[in-house]
């Protein structure tokens, strides 16, 4: 049998685990499970994965690489399943899985075969310290890829036929810091507009707020081709907590970056993750979680229940009651099902260019999923008016 790369986490993850199953295709009898440690429930999730990967393909060398590979070195191999580990730093090098660098220009080329949409990392590692965090320990410092290199990847999709590019990197507001004359995020996202005019959709993953440069925000709020879609890395609507999370912004901060952003584009639907029972949160420090969903509009919702990641000084704080996280996280995810619901009624009748994908559903430019009518060709960007709402879909 051939290579099977099992993908965990995030959108970062996802793109290089395509890297990685091209850069393997021929190889045999190989498993590579590409992990997650993002919280310990991400950790669990791997170990899972691995387990389940053992028993499907019995006979065959299974590596593992990615951030739990990193952050928990020791106890991943020292599973019985796992035949080696892989540095996360290293999975993208063809040296690491002893294949040829040559043999990597024709397959990245087919990278986009049967996808709609790009997921491009522009951006990885971390030089921040939230001090709930093990990421930087698991990617490491902050690298920048060249806009030269970017627009050279985004080419090679777009000859495949991709019609959406989505920008991601684990601090991907944090782009440019390491490059000549510092250039930010906006600039990028200029460049790439700039030399590819037919590339109808580009879309951002999770930002940094405080990180938004000028001339991001002006693109964000007036540019047709960039998604009205923004997700950002809240992780609390509480300062106290905030600051105990040592973040770099404050609650108003935030607040105040959507609204100046849906002044100018009121059709920008908001995202964010939220952590639910941070170390130390008292009930009105969740009350402001669950009103910074009410005043944000958030309908994009990532809720994380807190869990203490080993060696991180969140750990070392008073930590709140695992019935009280569970209850918590429960009530934030009512709380944004409940803004979701409400934002996808208000869309009903209302005409929307559609990204047809393969599985008979597509995403609208404010990434509400909308169900397609059959015979849809993928790939096709095609205007749909939705009546009703389908099991969370629009239809």
């Amino acid at each position: 049998m051939s290579a099977e790369v099992v993908s965990l986490g995030c959108r970062m993850n996802l793109s290089e685990s395509e890297t990685i199953r091209a850069m393997l295709a021929g190889s045999d009898d190989l498993v590579v499970v590409n992990s997650c440690a993002v919280t310990a429930e991400a950790v669990r999730q791997t170990r899972q994965a691995i387990r389940r990967a053992r028993k499907a393909r019995p006979d065959a060398r299974l590596l593992v690489t990615g951030c739990a590979a990193e952050v928990e070195r020791a106890a991943i191999a020292a599973m019985p399943e796992v035949d080696g580990l892989i540095a996360n730093a290293a999975k993208l090098d063809p040296r690491a899985w002893n294949v040829a660098p040559r043999d990597m220009i024709p397959l990245t080329l087919s990278l986009s075969k049967g996808h709609t949409r790009a997921f491009i990392p522009v951006q990885n590692g971390c030089d921040h310290a939230c001090t709930f965090c093990v990421i930087p320990q698991g990617r490491g410092a902050s690298i920048s890829r060249s806009i030269a290199a970017v627009l050279a990847e985004i080419s090679r999709h777009l000859d495949a036929g991709v019609r959406e590019v989505v920008l991601t990197g684990v601090d991907l507001t944090s782009w440019g810091h390491d490059l000549p004359g510092a250039p930010r995020l906006g600039a990028l996202v200029a460049a790439i507009l700039g030399h590819f005019p037919e590339l109808p959709r580009l879309r951002l993953s999770s930002v940094d707020g405080i990180e938004i440069d000028a001339q991001l925000c002006e693109l964000l709020g007036g540019e047709s081709r960039v998604m009205p879609h923004l997700h950002l890395s809240l992780q609390s609507g509480d300062d106290m907590i905030l600051k105990r999370m040592k973040r770099r912004h404050k609650r108003h901060e935030g607040v105040a970056l959507v609204t100046a952003l849906r002044a100018r584009r009121n059709d920008l639907a908001v995202g964010a993750d939220i952590i639910a029972g941070f170390p130390t949160e008292s009930e009105k420090a969740h009350q402001n979680n669950m009103s910074i969903i009410r005043e944000l509009g958030i309908v994009h919702g990532h809720i994380f229940p807190y869990s203490p990641r080993p060696g991180t000084p969140a750990a070392r704080m008073p930590q709140v009651e695992h019935a009280t996280i569970k209850r918590r996280a429960a009530e934030l995810r009512a709380a944004v099902a409940e803004e979701r619901r409400n934002w996808l009624i208000s869309l009903l009748g209302q005409e929307l260019e559609v990204l047809a994908e393969r599985d008979g559903t597509g995403h609208a430019p404010n990434f509400a999923r909308v169900q397609l009518p059959d015979g849809t060709a993928a790939e096709s960007l095609i205007r749909i008016t939705p009546k009703r709402i389908v099991e969370g879909l629009l239809a």
